[in-house]
């Protein structure tokens, strides 16, 4: 059982207030901070507090003991997720994971193409898939997953732009009652630039008046706006008009799964996901971006709806919840210790996270944005005081 000491990663996205009012430290912050990581990634190992020894060369140096026989067996010796706070201060990049299919493939791809790893033009910076969970710290803003197709209709209707009508032909049922999303995707990201840009500038023209409405349409089409005045004439700002927009207060969250495209927008929550740093970006950003590799991963099924539904926690006390998600990389319970304190007992790996307040286990203290490590083998303990726990397992 150790601290973790986390890795601050600086991106222009990130925020200068967010991570560090949480953490108690000077506000704002020297420079944007985007993300805080706990894990075992080798791009931003955690450094165990105890020891200074790295979080990935401890499991390496004894797979079974870290996590366990199930877990080390199943992962092949690593720990299959990450945790992160990210703190978003401006749009992330429209972007999508791949399966584990597309990762496995895509890694020795560009290994035998004799791409480096750290290489700013490679896709697969490892061989894992990327499903994540985003729960929101504060409200959370964010564009997931493909819309359905008839409010996507309603949303063109209400914006009523004769420049876009060639294109959305594509949405209209075929005669097996089907509608082409990808081909207008498709269509739209690889048309050419000044055509992107004239047909963007007839979209932001006509949703500055329609965005005044109070509902979701409004929302969206002022986001739109927004994003346009950030990076004009990018392809994301056409992508934002095809995606489920959603504001997520704190406790609230959303899972998305390989091929859904996705960008985050403003706010600060806790991210856990598989250990990977496999992105696929599309636009709304200055770093690389492969479109044809992005089309090849995406999975067009329209996402009714991304928020997961928290439900009382099989193995967390009274008052607690858990996030189902549909992969065995990770498991999370979220809640406050009652007054006779939270026992935790496993076989597995473990991350446990402080979110609010502060939180005791055994010696270690924590305070808001800390986390300790429990290995596979650590015997069972008891966290206590006045915090908000996430424990993360497998």
């Amino acid at each position: 059982m150790d601290l973790l000491n986390g890795t601050i990663r600086a991106y222009p996205w990130g925020s200068r207030t967010l991570l560090p009012a949480l953490c108690g430290r000077q506000v704002p912050s020297e420079r944007p901070e985007a993300e805080l990581w706990y894990g075992a990634h080798p791009a931003s190992p955690s450094e165990l507090a105890g020891s200074g020894t790295l979080l990935d060369a401890a499991v390496a140096a004894d797979p079974r003991a870290t996590l366990g026989g199930r877990v080390a067996d199943a992962h092949d010796g690593q720990l299959p997720f990450l945790v992160k706070i990210l703190a978003a201060d401006q749009p992330l990049s429209l972007q999508a994971h791949p399966s584990p299919e597309q990762a496995e493939a895509g890694f020795a791809r560009e290994n035998a193409a004799g791409v480096p790893v750290d290489a700013p033009n490679r896709n697969y910076r490892d061989a894992h898939h990327k499903p994540e969970i985003m729960i929101a710290l504060t409200e959370f803003r964010a564009m997931a997953g493909f819309r359905p197709v008839e409010a996507t209709r309603e949303l063109f209707a209400e914006l009523d732009c004769p420049e876009c009508d060639r294109y959305l032909t594509m949405l209209d049922p075929g005669p097996d009652g089907e509608t082409d999303l990808r081909g207008l995707f498709t269509t739209w990201i690889t048309i050419p630039g000044e055509t992107r840009r004239e047909l963007i500038d007839a979209i932001v023209a006509r949703a500055r008046v329609r965005g005044r409405r109070d509902d979701w349409i409004g929302d969206v089409l002022r986001t739109v706006v927004d994003l346009n005045q950030r990076y004009p004439g990018d392809v994301g700002v056409l992508g934002a008009l095809l995606l489920n927009h959603v504001t997520l207060r704190p406790g609230e969250a959303i899972y998305l799964d390989a091929g859904q495209l996705h960008a985050y927008v403003q706010g600060m929550g806790v991210e856990i996901q598989a250990n990977s740093d496999n992105v696929l970006r599309g636009g709304l950003t200055s770093k690389y971006v492969d479109v044809p590799e992005l089309v090849r991963v995406l999975d067009f099924t329209p996402l009714a709806d991304p928020r997961v539904v928290p439900v009382p926690s099989e193995e967390g006390p009274a008052g607690s919840v858990d996030y189902p998600v549909p992969v065995s990389d990770f498991v999370i319970t979220v809640g406050h210790p009652p007054a006779d304190g939270w026992r935790i007992d496993q076989d597995a790996p473990a991350i446990l996270l402080c979110t609010n307040g502060h939180l005791e286990v055994a010696d270690k203290k924590l305070s808001a944005g800390d986390a300790l490590w429990l290995a596979a083998e650590d015997p069972e303990v008891t966290v206590t005081g006045p915090g908000q726990l996430v424990w993360v397992r497998c």
